[in-house]
């Protein structure tokens, strides 16, 4: 027999497979605490072929029929490369559904302003937030954006993310915004981690601009560019008491549809103003933070297919309750996934990090939390060969723990939980 090209894992731990139902949804309410028909027990092997994984089934069956050549003392043989889990369990590759992965400058000095009683908004009133942001990505070159870029998507795989949504945002002007596209793309191009870019041109208004005159940019202006560029796959705008209304929202969603792209938006991050409902009315595939979001908002949400991803980083960088209510989603059956919200504030780029602070600040179950932080994102993505599982035909992304338990994903808030990571087939990370 011939020997496969690709990648043999033997000797696994528990394996969160995900793989339960219908893999293009979300697991809901029960079904996200199921780990008896989404985790294999210890015992089992993974072969991966090209870019996808091929089978699933027992370590030794696998060992004797694909290598039998193998001791234990190599890793290859030709084309097919055997890894020794020894044990350790297997969870799927983290899909970061929310960052704002391209800027330039630093605004660590807001932190004493948060400690002196500023609020974000009196922050950014005061020539700081956003605009500060702005001012220093303005004048980054297309190269400085795909290099500080690539350092953080590098930083993110370490930690177990393979799919990563970044958004634009922080150029507030057409040229600007279109190069920070360019950039996030390129870098998607040149790494094995999936990139998938958002415009978010509404993220604030600029400075010296008439509100009403950069209305008009957005829809008449940045959105055709953007759409011509072709790059951005959603778009994106900040609809916050103080920065887009649900009417300003609206109309640049609506004008972005007849463009043929779709929405993933900001809502109630600081109160509730009905943006996660909006969101649901306008059939946004994410409402994000949704930290105030009513309960019928988040019914709507539910209704609609609408996913609601918390961002617990955020409060957690600003002092601020970390309550969203993880678990009560669970009780009534709504979805909702986890992301880092990775921006110039709250510069967490590890998914095992949010999931633990969803587990031990939340009070969320940490099989749950994997299930917000792979499989439910995923299902926002538009892209069917990414579906945060470990099932055969979808693509090869995983993650080896240190621990023998899938819990341990999210429990070494202090240190890495992974071992290795492969993305689309290949061995892309080895903390050994």
């Amino acid at each position: 027999m011939s020997r496969p090209m690709g990648v043999l894992i033997l000797n696994c731990g528990e394996v969160a497979h995900m793989g339960s139902g219908d893999t293009t949804l979300p697991l809901v309410g029960v079904d996200m605490l199921d780990r008896g028909a989404n985790i294999l027990p210890a015992g089992h092997g993974i072969m991966i072929q090209d870019t996808k994984f091929d089978i699933l089934g027992d370590s030794e069956s696998l060992h004797s029929e694909y290598a039998p050549w193998w001791d234990g003392s190599e890793e290859k043989s030709g084309d097919l490369t055997v890894v020794d889990a020894k044990g350790k369990a297997i969870i799927p590759g983290l899909v970061d559904c929310h960052t704002h992965l391209l800027w330039g400058g630093d605004r660590s000095s807001e932190m004493r302003l948060r400690q002196e009683g500023m609020t974000y908004r009196q922050i950014a009133e005061a020539g700081g937030g956003i605009a500060k942001t702005v001012r220093s990505t303005r004048g980054m070159s297309l190269s400085d954006l795909c290099r500080i870029g690539m350092i953080r998507a590098n930083q993110a795989v370490l930690t177990g993310t393979t799919v990563i949504e970044a958004k634009s945002g922080y150029g507030l002007e057409t040229g600007a915004e279109l190069r920070l596209l360019e950039a996030i793309k390129a870098i998607d191009d040149s790494s094995l981690v999936e990139l998938l870019p958002t415009w978010l041109g509404a993220h604030d208004f600029p400075q010296g601009r008439q509100r009403s005159e950069y209305l008009e940019e957005l829809v008449s202006s940045q959105l055709p560019a953007v759409a011509e560029q072709g790059i951005a796959k959603w778009v994106d705008v900040f609809c916050e008491e103080g920065w887009y209304t649900n009417d300003e929202t609206e109309n640049i969603v609506r004008a972005s549809m007849e463009h043929g792209i779709s929405s993933r938006l900001h809502v109630d991050e600081f109160e509730d103003s009905g943006g996660l409902a909006l969101a649901a009315e306008l059939g946004s595939v994410s409402g994000d933070h949704a930290a105030k979001s009513s309960v019928e908002s988040r019914q709507a949400a539910s209704d609609n297919g609408t996913m609601q991803t918390f961002l617990p980083g955020t409060p957690y960088v600003l002092g601020k309750p970390l309550d969203s209510p993880l678990n009560q989603c669970i009780e009534n059956n709504w979805a909702f996934s986890l992301a880092t919200d990775y921006n110039p504030n709250c510069r967490i780029l590890s998914m095992p990090f949010i999931g633990n602070l969803a587990t031990t600040r939340m009070g969320l179950d940490p099989f749950a939390a994997l299930v917000a932080a792979t499989r439910n994102p995923s299902t926002t993505l538009d892209d069917p060969s990414i579906n945060g599982t470990i099932v055969e035909s979808s693509r090869a992304d995983l993650n080896i723990l240190w621990s023998q338990s899938v819990d341990g994903w999210c429990q070494t808030p202090g240190e890495n939980p992974i071992v290795t990571t492969i993305i689309g087939g290949s061995i892309v990370n080895l903390n050994r």
